[in-house]
């Protein structure tokens, strides 16, 4: 499959067009959530959204670098550098962490919303990284109300996670044992909360103006200073809350990053007002969404589609199709409750075939079977229309297939899932078992190439969860994908 065919079958998927697969959708039953959505959006909905249906890692870069073609804005709305996303083009691979995987189409505009927490840094270094291979940046616009991560914040997120881990807490008195949450540490959790706190949160915009900028972070460091100051006696952090340092790198960031920012809600309203179509991407995934994940192992910001309208100010019913990326299989990255996980040669296997390394950490990631009582869950929670079912070619040479479809908890039989960590922790799968299929997939450019076997597992997920697989990828390219 060429570009030129990706392009065509992204269209397929614009959501100003009819679903090709209503008729499929009206005939799956609805296992376990209470009404199937509507995958038919109104014509007045102009909006797209990309979804992570697991834990992360599921391809969502891929899915938005192909339908960006058929839209006219791509938009971060949540998280930050803790993100990664891996777009493969022509063979050449390209690791994006706060840029919107819409950037590597020139010009088209990738815009970073209000939601996301900027490193400024982070932000200027992968503009350098992507101009020097080549990629037109220009298209970038930062929203001025984003919030700035700033050095103070990730030395507390480290320090954070140091008390918490094994050994630190029981040395202060604490519990003891590891009670961290698996953070990137880049200043991710500590940014949110500043924001929340008000006082001496500093937005991008206040990157534009000294006199303001100055009077917030005289605040900030200071009580940094005595905050976190009393946390460690490590010299080499507190210039982490130093006022005159930081100002100084605030100043030069901001310069550099003018011609990018700008007000995106109105932005946003005016290409949505002139029929303009936009694609909106989440960061993270839904299970570590700080409200409907599996707390308190999630990241600090509203992941799945509800936090669309926070994020970016364009209002939910705009959104006319919600496209849940799921794995053909699970992986987990840092701490908490993973039911399917697999700690065998099946696990480590998994894990090489789908090069399961954290693209922002290379952490190696945790693998186990497909759990479809959390996939449907998160389809639930976010009304999703369709999916996209990802990295389905790292399952061939099985000869069978483990499928999670209900949890055994404390004695009982449930499909529905517990975001609570706790309660999570004592949930075991019951699986059903399917053949598996020994050849290679990665070549096929269509369904109905599949093996049997291959098709009567990505059927078998449409019937479970309710959906439709709209998109099928067999490999890392953009040409190794299929559309319906």
């Amino acid at each position: 499959m060429d570009r030129r065919s990706i392009g065509e079958c992204a269209t397929r998927l614009d959501p100003r067009a009819p679903s090709a697969r209503t008729k499929l959708t009206k005939k799956l039953p609805a296992q376990g959530l209470s009404t199937v959505p509507n995958p038919n959006p109104s014509r007045h909905a102009s909006c797209t959204a990309v979804i992570g249906l697991q834990w992360g890692d599921e391809g969502k870069g891929k899915v938005v670098d192909i339908l960006a073609r058929s839209h006219d804005a791509v938009v971060r709305y949540n998280g930050g550098a803790n993100a990664g996303h891996s777009v493969v083009v022509k063979g050449e691979r390209y690791a994006l962490h706060l840029m919107p995987s819409g950037i590597l189409f020139p010009g088209k505009p990738a815009v970073i919303g209000n939601g996301v927490v900027v490193c400024p840094e982070t932000l200027l270094k992968e503009i350098d990284g992507l101009r020097a291979r080549g990629v037109d940046t220009s298209g970038l616009v930062v929203s001025d109300r984003a919030h700035v991560v700033l050095p103070y914040h990730k030395a507390e997120d480290a320090l954070r996670e140091q008390m918490l881990s094994r050994g630190s807490m029981s040395d202060a008195g604490g519990a003891g044992g590891d009670l961290s949450i698996g953070t990137t540490k880049r200043g991710i959790g500590p940014a949110y909360a500043e924001k929340v706190q008000r006082a001496t949160a500093i937005r991008v915009g206040d990157l534009l103006r000294p006199d303001a900028l100055r009077s917030k972070l005289d605040l900030a460091c200071a009580l940094k200073a005595r905050t976190l100051g009393a946390l460690t006696n490590d010299a080499a952090l507190a210039v982490a809350w130093d006022a005159d340092a930081q100002f100084r790198s605030c100043v030069a960031w901001g310069e550099r990053l003018r011609p990018h920012i700008a007000d995106t809600v109105y932005m946003l309203h005016d290409m949505e007002r002139a029929g303009k179509t936009i694609l909106f991407e989440g960061a993270n995934a839904t299970l570590l969404d700080v409200d409907h994940g599996t707390y308190p192992y999630v990241t600090s910001s509203s992941t799945c589609a509800l936090g669309i309208g926070a994020g970016t100010g364009i209002p939910p019913q705009k959104i006319g199709r919600i496209l849940g990326v799921m794995k053909a299989y699970s992986t987990r990255v840092g701490a908490g409750p993973f039911p399917t996980e697999l700690k065998d040669d099946t696990g480590a296997r998994i894990r090489e075939r789908g090069r399961e390394y954290g693209t922002t950490t290379g952490r190696p990631r945790r693998c186990g079977w497909l759990d479809l009582v959390a996939v449907r869950y998160s389809a639930m929670i976010n009304g999703a229309t369709g999916l996209a079912l990802m990295l389905f070619d790292v399952l061939s040479g099985f000869d069978e297939l483990k499928v999670c479809t209900k949890y055994r908890v404390r004695g009982e039989i449930t499909d529905r899932f517990p975001p609570d960590a706790h309660d999570l922790s004592v949930a075991q799968p019951v699986y059903e078992t399917l053949p598996g299929f020994g050849e290679e997939i990665a070549s096929c450019t269509d369904r109905a190439a599949l093996p049997a076997n291959a098709a009567r597992y990505v059927a078998f997920v449409e019937e479970q969860i309710g959906l439709p697989v709209d998109v099928l990828s067999v490999g890392p390219d953009r040409a190794q994908t299929m559309i319906s």
